[in-house]
């Protein structure tokens, strides 16, 4: 016979016990990849602490380099680091001592970290003293990054190097089906697919501005083509400015994050960098389609993000990307092949391109952070309730 429920009694799963009760569990996310105007790493830590705070009780500290000492557990925190010459904002951290004896003292429960250089490691070694799990989530494509640097001897030392350091973690999380299957090849076992996701509230096709044509000084019969995203070479934002020279003036190109580029063209409007995520869903939102011409994409938040405004895409067929644009979304073309580009921009707006949007606000949503979260929540959970392993020595560096 079943024993009664105590009445007023519930069971939680660990999942629901991190989000309704006073577990004072501690996450606490290191990345390198956190700078004023950096992209995916960042939106999606923003939207994660924002997440948590409102649905959990979990805490949740950020730990990143930073221009000095700053911050209070459970938020946002700087680690003293000097700036990369020419590196757009990014920091890097140099007294590793420091950075583990700051990362114990916050006393974390799980550690998860978003880059695979040696705060990885540092935070790993942290972990590993404390009894705590850590996750290594890979938003990078170091294998393909070093092959492009290096050539082949160092597409195969990047393996070797992601094979030791991953295969330690008690997770390895990957944005995109691609990047598992790559990580995999390089001998990691185990890797699991954790999508990245949207705020479909914030992005909207409600947010279009008619006035926006206006202030850019846009012609009124142009069609507007909208990129966003830093101006890095595997952006190839080149290959997109020459697709629209060869589509000539009926398509305007509006490239946001790109306001000092010094190439200019009649039929290219280049705005700086925008902070603001309602700025951002206003500019695409306005446009008529997203183009990107990146071939190295993990997994392609901005890309996710215009889809949720109601915009069809164009990308190239490279990396992540496909896994979120087909035929019913918009359309792909052979990367570094400005040409192709051309002729998919012209091929979508001779179909229905309104239907194409449509499909692409319907994929978008079935990416909302909470739906991203909750699945991620369960991660969490499921590695906290694991028994620790017996703390070991030295968690102060010693």
């Amino acid at each position: 016979m079943q024993q009664a429920r105590a009445p007023g009694r519930r069971i939680l799963t660990p999942t629901a016990a991190l989000k309704a009760g006073p577990s004072g569990r501690h996450l606490v996310d290191v990345t390198l990849f956190f700078a004023p105007t950096s992209g995916g790493v960042r939106r999606y830590l923003l939207a994660k602490h924002d997440w948590l705070s409102r649905h959990t009780r979990l805490k949740h500290t950020v730990l990143v380099p930073g221009p000095r000492d700053s911050g209070l557990p459970y938020d946002f925190m700087q680690f003293a680091s000097p700036a990369i010459p020419f590196g757009r904002g990014y920091r890097l951290p140099l007294r590793m001592r420091e950075f583990r004896q700051r990362l114990a003292r916050l006393t974390p429960d799980l550690i998860e970290v978003g880059d695979p250089y040696h705060l990885a490691g540092n935070s790993l070694r942290v972990a590993k003293e404390r009894g705590i799990p850590a996750i290594a989530f890979c938003h990078s494509d170091v294998v393909t990054l070093a092959t492009s640097l290096i050539g082949p001897p160092g597409g195969r030392a990047a393996r070797r190097y992601l094979a030791d350091l991953y295969g330690r973690f008690d997770l390895v999380l990957a944005p995109s089906a691609i990047i598992a299957e790559r990580l995999a090849r390089s001998g990691i076992r185990g890797v699991e697919v954790q999508p990245l996701g949207v705020d479909v509230t914030t992005f909207h096709p409600g947010a279009r501005d008619p006035s926006l044509r206006a202030l850019l000084n846009i012609p009124h019969e142009a069609r507007i083509l909208v990129f966003a995203g830093r101006p890095s070479p595997e952006k190839r934002v080149g290959d997109l400015v020459e697709a629209v020279r060869r589509l000539g003036d009926r398509y305007h190109l509006v490239l946001v994050g790109d306001g000092s580029a010094t190439s200019r063209a009649p039929n290219v409007t280049h705005l700086e960098y925008q902070p603001d995520e309602r700025q951002v869903a206003r500019l695409l939102a306005s446009c008529d389609a997203f183009v990107h011409a990146g071939d190295q994409e993990t997994f392609g938040l901005v890309v996710l993000e215009a889809m949720a405004c109601g915009l069809p895409v164009v990308t190239a067929r490279a990396g992540a990307l496909p896994e979120l644009v087909d035929a019913r979304v918009g359309a792909t073309f052979e990367p570094k092949d400005p040409d192709d580009l051309a002729r998919q921009v012209a091929a979508l707006f001779e179909g229905d391109r309104d239907a194409a949007g449509r499909a692409a606000r319907r994929r978008a949503e079935s990416y909302s952070w909470d739906s991203v979260f909750t699945r991620m929540l369960g991660r969490y959970a499921r590695l906290m309730a694991q028994p620790a392993a017996a703390p070991e020595r030295g968690v102060n560096g010693h």
